[in-house]
């Protein structure tokens, strides 16, 4: 029951709300990837995203049994199982650590706290690595009872595999090396974790290689400050404000005297992230979804403190009788109430899950996107995604761009083994332009800001083109995602010949290596014929 209980609920809260609609960008990057064939995927995965190349080679497997039709829901069904996992195996461990009635009130806080909720309902990775990480700490405690040679082979495969979902996970083992060292376990227990961390290092070693020439991939995270280790922990509690989040740090406060489970959750707890944003400040790695796997470090700590009130509560004195702890009606009244306790906390936030199983929460919405572009453009319309990575909406949702022309893009993204595609040369992309009298561009709000500079010389170009050639003529706003149609100045507003040349080609008279109509309009793609093939970005 204290394991069941506590997945059931899991479930329950995971499956609640699932279908919230459009895709955001990091789930439709999985969601594109995962329909490709295995050696697109394999072809990605040396150039962009090797950290998630084991996650997509699932995906794939999953989409392709489980779904004819795959949609969000079926992406994001995995990250629900993997919760409702988690959720049982941290009831595990505090059965194992502290017995019953704390391993069913661990496994409970862990299910409601919105955290979990919000990361059980991403088609990305995190919730499986969670699972991955709890299941490991359990196998490592059946290791150190054993203490036999064979008994850390399962430990060593399920680090392994999870750290090959997500590298950062490896920090799991110096928190299991802080447990080890809190237990004091004997030479031989060390001597058998020591192979078997060993063992995974050296099988993460090609990927963390591999993956530090694709570091271009988080370049958008910043140094972690104070306010970002406060909002952790915040997030870590079942209550991110009011009497349920000092209440929880009280319960962890109390939580420290109980030696074994302190041992193993302060650890998993403190040590993954500390290293993290230690490391961050030099080289920013950190997001708090890299270190999900801690948070259930969090709830065992508040579990066993409030098992430890609990026997306390149960010595008391009542006319003068002593009630004992191992009573059967008083541990029956006490699980009662932390069951209860932890119901009112779930109902007191309830905003604050509604809230998570909004679109609007995460970072965008793809779906929306695509649903104004079809109410906006017309079939054959020329479109331009600034920046790039804007292409995501169009091959995660196609139906709003199927009839009309991607005119910067080059080679679709599983032929180019790129996430969202490779486009045109500056060069071609001033002759295309140069062809139409009016474009549709998609641009995030911060990219169409004076004050931003891009790094990539063809993104320069687009904003150069548009600025100098085309003036606006419509704009839409949705979510912050800015639709305008952009028309091609008249010839009294293109800028007078004494003007410095921009080395930008006008429309009437095209530079001498331009190509012709008929050769433009041969290069560029149709996003409806392309999307089948063509997978976005993360």
């Amino acid at each position: 029951m204290p394991v069941a209980v506590p997945m059931a609920v899991m479930l329950g809260v995971g499956l609640w709300g699932l279908d919230r609609g459009g895709m955001w960008g990091d789930e439709s990057v999985t969601f594109q990837v995962a329909q490709r064939t295995v050696p697109q995927i394999w072809r990605l995965l040396h150039d962009v995203d090797a950290v998630h190349g084991l996650y997509y080679l699932f995906m794939h497997a999953v989409l392709a049994v489980l779904a004819v039709h795959p949609d969000e829901v079926v992406l994001r069904l995995p990250s629900v199982c993997a919760a409702a996992a988690t959720a049982g195996l941290v009831a595990a461990l505090g059965v194992r650590l502290a017995g019953t009635r704390v391993g069913l009130w661990a496994g409970l806080l862990y299910a409601i706290t919105p955290m979990t909720g919000h990361y059980a309902q991403e088609g990305r990775s995190y919730a499986l690595v969670a699972a991955g990480v709890a299941g490991a700490t359990l196998l490592l405690l059946r290791a150190v009872e054993a203490a036999t040679a064979r008994a850390w082979w399962p430990y060593g495969t399920v680090v392994a595999l999870t750290c090959l979902l997500h590298e950062l996970a490896v920090l799991v083992l110096c928190a299991h090396a802080a447990t080890l060292a809190l237990i004091r376990v004997p030479r031989r227990v060390w001597s058998g974790w020591g192979r078997a961390a060993g063992a995974v290092v050296l099988l993460l070693l090609p990927l963390v290689w591999v993956s530090q020439g694709q570091s271009g991939q988080v370049a958008w995270l910043v140094t972690p400050g104070w306010d970002k280790a406060e909002r952790l922990v915040r997030h870590f509690s079942p209550g991110p404000v009011g009497v349920v989040f000092w209440a929880s740090l009280l319960l962890m406060a109390v939580g420290l005297r109980t030696r074994r489970p302190a041992a193993v959750a302060l650890p998993l707890l403190l040590v993954p992230p500390g290293i993290l944003m230690t490391v961050s400040q030099v080289r920013p790695l950190f997001h708090e979804r890299y270190v999900l796997y801690s948070l259930a470090g969090a709830s065992l700590l508040v579990a066993a403190g409030a098992g430890r009130v609990s026997g306390v509560l149960g010595r008391v004195r009542f006319e003068g009788r002593r009630v004992r702890v191992g009573g059967r009606q008083v541990r029956a009244l006490l699980g009662v109430t932390g069951v209860l306790a932890l119901t009112v906390t779930f109902v007191h936030h309830l905003p604050v899950h509604r809230q998570h199983r909004s679109a609007a929460h995460r970072p965008d919405n793809l779906a929306v996107v695509s649903a104004l572009a079809l109410r906006q453009m017309c079939p054959g319309d020329p479109v331009l995604f600034v920046p790039s990575v804007g292409r995501l909406a169009a091959l995660a949702y196609p139906k709003g761009f199927r009839q009309v022309r991607d005119i910067a893009l080059r080679e679709s993204a599983p032929r180019s083994g790129t996430l969202w595609g490779r486009e045109a040369t500056p060069g071609e992309l001033r002759h295309r332009l140069a062809s139409v009298d009016r474009v549709w561009v998609v641009a995030e709000a911060y990219a169409l800001d004076p004050r931003w500079s891009p790094p990539d010389p063809v993104e320069r170009t687009k904003l150069s083109v548009l600025a100098e050639e085309f003036t606006v003529r419509e704009e839409h706003t949705r979510d912050g995602v800015i639709l305008r149609l952009h028309v091609r100045r008249a010839p009294a507003d293109v800028p007078s010949a004494d003007v410095p040349s921009t080395g930008v080609a006008s429309a009437d008279e095209p530079p001498a290596d331009a190509a012709t109509a008929d050769e433009l309009s041969a290069d560029v793609t149709t996003v409806g014929e392309s999307s089948a093939e063509v997978r976005p970005p993360g």
